[in-house]
């Protein structure tokens, strides 16, 4: 009722009035009267009954509109019967008439409006429910009648009410005039002005409501509407307390944060109470500050608690063996109050000399690693024999680096013993003839004590390394004699000291010269020879000079030594001009290979712009490079992050030394490597459009065919050149590939395809055989026997072209691994892509062979995606269901029948149980008529939107292989 009376502004109400009403009549009469309660008031009485034609009116006192639309009449009034009044005339009226009349200003008088229904315009004939009779009205029994009426729009600025009675007996008791309207009110977190109701009954009047103070907008916009009955209806949008700010007294209005509580966000919910070791500075907090000493890392969330830095570890112990140390300790006290801490090892070699310890070399290697340990142990190698070092374990969490104080750490201090040296890590070809090589090597790094001796072992690289033959040798210098012309031998060389051997170098492979070539050299001998024959000893001199030069001029370290480097030996077999790939972690010095194959870049031509990504190894940004004489470009720089190890930067830098080799329109093109400055980086082209599997699933349906193949026509391309490198990529994927603004795909990520092996969290790459492998897009021999090649990439083409034709959907849905290796071990493949012309899903089917001798080449791939750009009509018909050995996996997206007792449920099950009843008119009504209907017949049944005619066409299908692979199975 209170919200009731909110909802009217009274206008005039004749029961306040304490005198005459003073209305204009004609001939009505004003007396006092008495409502319902008894309670005496002003009313009007007319009774003409007996005089034929009455024509009797009263008309109100001017009533100002106040803006509003639609104005409500409440009248309570009295009727008397007609049949108890004795001898009344036929023309006697148990009604009256309710007019109105509007007026900029009061400007009526007694005769003007005139007492007709012209100018008044009529509101409605007003009928008592109830009237009296002379009796009731002894008996003292009041029955009174309220009638509302309403009219409207009206747009002057006011309006005079007239009643009119045409031969009744009435008492016009009370009249209230009004109207409606929406109060104030605050909801959805948004305060309403008061809003006027509109002209008719039915409107709607929007009303735009403001955010509460500390209060922001979630939809825009805010709206209520205002109903005829001065109801607020409909809401649109609403407003939320801002950060900091809490919901009070039923959310009307928002509080700020007391002191020692905060709200991160926007939204509903309540202040919560700071985290242990934190506080608020104000009212109204976003976040609780961390109290001096404890601290909060970027990622840890905000109500966790603040944590410090851990304790020293406990108890560490040392064991020496020679010069190499097992180091293991017991974890802090007090990690801190965090899960995430790990070890780092500062280790420092005490020769004691005056200068103290210094820091460890590079030399020093650490397993598993130096730096972030997770297990509290490590096994340091590669130390100086006699030497004292002490050892610093410190305890590290997630907070350390915030600390201004260094680690808390433990220490240890040990001496080695004496060791073998350590390894050769240089050999060169000094000179080769016929039948004798005569190499040199250097001193070992860390030679541990007297080098007595070396040892060089050497065998014919056909032979078995169990065949081989050893010399020793008192000098780093050795001539190896009575070898074959003209073959390829191994060579390897060590060290002894009186402690023993130590490792043996890598292999190195030298070649002896065949007759032709000696020939030859000693014909560019002779002129020299018969020109010094007058100097003998200058002549031995320049002899030597005339070999040495000769020698190296034809077989300098770039072609004639043949390392591990070469995946294939200088024959006819190359095409000329042609390129083999290099793997760069054959290098012992992996330096080498990045000066050897990528360009060097200054820094300050290099302008990073905005950070669009994370690699494997720091951040992946976007920027500009202007080397000099040159445009500024636009280019990707990937960035190696801070406090890397060497193996980190070593394995970052190896993907520019892999790209580097490589120089194809489709394949991603590296523009050179900083090195010499920190941050170390690899900068690329840029592809404006990022991963082609993300590209597609933002531009679903957006291409034609002919565009999807020109993009699998380019990708195959790039495979077909690094194929001819002789490079296996391994991890070909739609992830994998970049586009340009122009749609041209190029491949990419050739860092992860030498690392699989490496544990990662990414739940694409799967163990399989001790190491992580992509199993979806794996060819089946490469999953279980790890033969990775050409062939095995074209099992993954095979699944891109799927991607591509599916627009980046994920292959095999949500199938477990171990069901993709399950499916494809009993010869099932996947099934066509919507709308992927036969000849597609064939060239798929091939990249799938079991037999990897099988499938296509990448040349072949090419040449066949050509033909189909050069004559499109190969494109045009749509795969059938496949059968046999090729049979498709069945969509996981599309419910099996078989689970469904009748149509209707199936129907409902794909979502598209709104045409039941056209199924059923049709006499479609069991699934083995449903599993034979075609195009023609969807579209006869009256399905006319394509989407839909599409989904039940490929659900059908799918139908139909499952009755009969279920046929099949029961045969």
């Amino acid at each position: 009722e209170s919200l009731r009376r909110l909802s009217i502004a009274m206008l005039m109400d004749s029961t306040t009035a304490t005198a005459e009403l003073g209305w204009t009549v004609y001939p009505w009469e004003e007396v006092s009267g008495y409502d319902e309660h008894m309670n005496t008031i002003r009313t009007y009485q007319v009774c003409n009954v007996f005089d034929s034609n009455q024509n009797n009116w009263v008309r109100t006192k001017y009533i100002r509109r106040r803006g509003a639309q639609r104005i409500h009449v409440e009248m309570k009034f009295s009727v008397r019967d007609c049949s108890s009044i004795p001898n009344v005339p036929g023309s006697c009226k148990e009604t009256f008439n309710l007019y109105y009349y509007e007026s900029d200003s009061d400007t009526a008088t007694r005769t003007s409006p005139a007492w007709m229904e012209n100018p008044w315009i009529k509101v409605d004939t007003i009928a008592a429910d109830e009237s009296f009779s002379q009796v009731d009205l002894g008996g003292r029994v009041m029955k009174i009648n309220t009638e509302v009426r309403s009219f409207g729009p009206v747009s002057k600025n006011g309006f005079y009410l007239a009643f009119q009675d045409y031969g009744g007996c009435m008492s016009l008791i009370a009249v209230r005039v009004f109207y409606r309207k929406c109060p104030r009110i605050i909801t959805n977190g948004a305060l309403f002005q008061e809003t006027l109701s509109g002209a008719e009954s039915t409107s709607l009047v929007a009303a735009r409501g403001v955010c509460i103070p500390n209060a922001e907008e979630v939809d825009v916009p805010i709206k209520l509407y205002c109903n005829g009955d001065g109801e607020w209806m409909v809401p649109i949008g609403r407003c939320m307390c801002k950060a900091g700010n809490e919901a009070v007294e039923n959310g009307t209005v928002c509080r700020a944060c007391p002191s020692g509580f905060f709200k991160p966000t926007q939204g509903d919910e309540s202040c919560m109470q700071c985290p242990i070791n934190s506080r608020t500075t104000s009212e109204g907090a976003i976040n609780c500050i961390c109290r001096n000493g404890y601290y909060r890392t970027d990622s840890d969330p905000l109500q966790m608690p603040c944590t410090t830095v851990p304790s020293a570890p406990q108890t560490v112990i040392s064991s020496v063996n020679e010069t190499s140390v097992m180091l293991e300790w017991m974890p802090p006290r007090d990690s801190g109050g965090r899960e995430d801490v790990v070890y780092n090892i500062i280790c420092k070699s005490c020769g004691g000399g005056r200068g103290g310890c210094t820091r460890c070399g590079d030399n020093v290697q650490f397993l598993p690693r130096q730096l972030g340990l997770t297990k509290s142990r490590v096994y340091i190698s590669d130390l100086l024999a006699h030497t004292q070092y002490t050892f610093e374990v410190q305890a590290v969490n997630g907070v350390s680096d915030q600390s201004p104080y260094s680690p808390q750490y433990a220490s240890v201090n040990i001496t080695t013993n004496q060791a073998a040296p350590s390894t050769v890590s240089i050999m060169h070809q000094v000179s080769r003839t016929v039948d004798s090589i005569t190499l040199s090597w250097s001193q070992p790094d860390q030679p541990n004590g007297v080098i007595l001796d070396y040892e060089l072992q050497y065998y014919e690289k056909d032979q078995s390394e169990y065949n081989s033959t050893t010399i020793r040798s008192q000098t780093n210098t050795a001539v190896i004699r009575g070898l074959k012309s003209g073959s390829i031998y191994v060579f390897q060389v060590r060290a002894r000291t009186v402690a023993g051997f130590g490792r043996y170098s890598g292999k190195l492979y030298f070649q002896t010269m065949t007759e032709e070539e000696y020939n030859t050299s000693i014909q560019e001998k002779l002129p020299l020879i018969i020109g010094s024959a007058a100097a003998g000893l200058v002549f031995l001199i320049a002899l030597v000079v005339i070999i040495i030069v000769c020698n190296r001029r034809g077989f300098d370290r770039g072609d004639s030594e043949y390392t591990d480097k070469l995946q294939h030996y200088t024959s006819g077999h190359m095409s000329p001009g042609m390129k083999i790939y290099i793997d760069p972690f054959t290098y012992e010095d992996p330096n080498e290979a990045v000066r050897e194959f990528a360009k060097e870049i200054d820094i300050s031509c290099v302008k990073i712009e905005q950070v669009i990504g994370a690699g494997e190894f720091g951040e992946v940004c976007s920027g500009n490079l202007k080397l000099p004489g040159k445009r500024e470009m636009f280019v990707a720089i990937k960035t190696l992050k801070s406090g890397y190890t060497e193996k980190q930067r070593r394995d970052f830098l190896s993907e520019a030394s892999i790209m580097g080799q490589f120089d194809h329109p489709n394949v991603i093109h590296l523009e050179g490597v900083v090195t010499k400055s920190s941050p170390v980086m690899i900068i690329t082209e840029f592809m404006e459009n990022g991963s082609l599997d993300t590209f597609l699933r933002q531009n679903d349906g957006q291409f034609t065919v002919i565009q999807l193949v020109g993009m699998l026509r380019g990708i195959a391309s790039g495979m077909k050149y690094l194929a001819d490198m002789n490079y296996v990529h391994r991890d070909l994927a739609a992830r994998n590939i970049l586009v340009n603004s122009n749609l041209v795909c190029k491949v990419s990520d050739f860092g992860l395809s030498r690392f699989l092996e490496d544990d990662t969290s990414d739940p694409t790459y799967t163990s399989a055989l001790g190491g992580k492998i992509p199993i979806r897009w794996t060819a089946p021999e490469a999953i279980q026997y790890r033969k990775f090649t050409s062939a095995s990439d074209v099992w993954s083409y095979g699944i891109v072209m799927w991607e591509v034709m599916s627009y980046g959907e994920r292959p095999y849905w949500d199938m477990t691994n171990q069901d993709v290796i399950n499916a494809i071990e009993q010869d099932y493949r996947l099934p066509p892509p919507m709308d992927c012309p036969n000849a597609l899903h064939q060239l798929m089917l091939d990249c799938w062979q079991k037999d990897r001798n099988n499938r296509p080449k990448f040349s072949q791939i090419v040449n066949n995606l050509d033909k189909m750009i050069r004559n499109p009509n190969t494109l045009k018909a749509m795969t059938p269901l496949s059968s046999g050995v090729h049979l498709p996996l069945l969509d996981r997206s599309i419910p099996d029948f078989s689970t469904f007792s009748t149509v209707d449920e199936w129907l409902d099950a794909i979502k598209m149980g709104q045409y039941k009843e056209n199924f059923a008119n049709s006499d479609f009504s069991t699934f083995d008529v449903v599993s034979q209907m075609t195009m023609d017949d969807i579209l006869r049944i009256g399905v006319t939107l394509a989407g839909h005619q599409k989904k039940i066409l490929n659900s059908v299908q799918m139908m139909r292989a499952q009755m009969n692979q279920i046929q099949s199975v029961e045969v």
